[in-house]
């Protein structure tokens, strides 16, 4: 197992159910290991439970073959970005959304009181700490 920080591999950040190629290149190997060192497990340390990722990096094709993002294109794509869970989503969103810095935080679906998952993604400069809602097919601004 090729581990990126203390708590999360490079398997559970690449693991895809699409019979494709999901194989970061190097650049986007060096921005999952940011993602994983500055926010998933510091994170992870803090709610000491476990922290499952539902998505991290994807290739284009992959990317393509979820539905994710084109325009602009996805940070999964960059491996700036991971779709995580845990025993409690809204705990975890406002954990990080009040103690971390991170590009985008979005409560994803779910209803008002948890979200079915939460993406957060993260660059080494120029963060922007939006926190957004999706909700009804759209991202509203938190």
């Amino acid at each position: 197992m090729n581990k990126l920080g203390k708590y999360f591999s490079l398997e559970e950040l690449t693991i895809t159910h699409e019979n494709l190629d999901n194989t970061p290149g190097t650049a986007a190997l060096i921005k999952l290991k940011e993602l994983v060192v500055n926010v998933l497990d510091p994170v992870r340390e803090i709610i000491n439970e476990p922290i499952y990722v539902n998505s991290g990096f994807r290739t284009l094709e992959v990317n393509k073959a979820v539905g994710g993002a084109r325009k602009p294109i996805s940070q999964h794509t960059k491996g700036e970005a991971a779709d995580i869970e845990c025993f409690d989503n809204t705990t975890l969103f406002y954990l990080l959304r009040d103690h971390f810095q991170f590009d985008q935080l979005i409560w994803e679906k779910g209803n008002d009181q948890q979200p079915d998952w939460i993406h957060v993604s993260y660059k080494r400069k120029g963060n922007r700490n939006q926190v957004l809602k999706y909700k009804n097919g759209e991202y509203i601004q938190l």
